[in-house]
């Protein structure tokens, strides 16, 4: 068999190792994710299944990886569309995609944003889909620092040395990927949305704010607005 073919025979193999998979989580979740039974649904054996994944654990990485990429895909999607508009509806709309992933794929949303799963460490290759959603989120504030659109609130409180440590350890991990434009301020303010965009996802999708808000679309509209207001972002 030619490599190419060999390749593409294992990729499509792997993707129907991995949609099974998905559909397992769903109804297991992460902890009760099992190889065998995804064998099982396959029609081969375990060893088979091994072959392509080395263990659950890597079958864990891959659904997590394949969640990171889509909802970063769905943020850098809304980022684009939106880049005419004002700063403020531009991080509405972004913050608003990721919210209509994760209410599409409210398991894969747990198993990224939601608790850890016991006995597992995520990879470091998990690290690059990881920031996709976040980058996409300080690319419109790093847009709107360049276009002389993001402000500093008039509350704007001083920040601690502590805090100042842990922003350049922000950028030490995401070295050149992170916009140099978004000043320290900023960046904490925008941290702590980034904070508050992911509680107001993972309260509504986990049933918390379940008998006391009716109209969830109007309470994350309003607090995405706020988010972009402390942030200082212009619109």
């Amino acid at each position: 068999m030619p490599a190419t073919t060999r390749a593409r025979a294992r990729a499509e193999t792997t993707a129907a190792i991995t949609d099974i998979a998905r559909r397992h989580l769903a109804v297991d979740g992460a902890g009760g994710l099992s190889v065998r039974a995804v064998a099982r649904e396959l029609g081969v054996v375990s060893s088979a299944v091994y072959r392509y994944v080395a263990s659950r654990d890597e079958l864990l990485t891959l659904l997590i990886i394949d969640a990171y990429d889509a909802v970063g895909a769905a943020a850098e999607a809304a980022a684009d569309a939106s880049r005419r508009r004002a700063p403020a509806a531009r991080w509405v709309a972004v913050a608003g995609a990721i919210r209509a992933w994760a209410r599409a794929a409210p398991h894969e949303y747990a198993l990224v944003y939601g608790s850890p799963v016991p006995g597992y460490d995520a990879p470091e290759r998990t690290i690059g889909p990881a920031t996709r959603v976040s980058l996409a989120l300080l690319g419109v504030v790093a847009e709107a620092a360049r276009s002389g659109r993001l402000e500093e609130p008039a509350a704007a409180a001083p920040l601690p040395a502590s805090l100042r440590q842990d922003l350049d350890r922000v950028h030490d991990a995401l070295g050149n990927s992170l916009p140099a434009e978004i000043p320290a301020g900023a960046l904490a303010r925008t941290l702590t949305a980034w904070t508050q965009l992911f509680g107001a996802i993972s309260l509504e999708l986990f049933g918390q704010t379940r008998n006391v808000i009716t109209d969830h679309d109007a309470l994350f509209t309003t607090s995405t607005r706020s988010m972009a207001a402390h942030i200082g972002l212009a619109g």
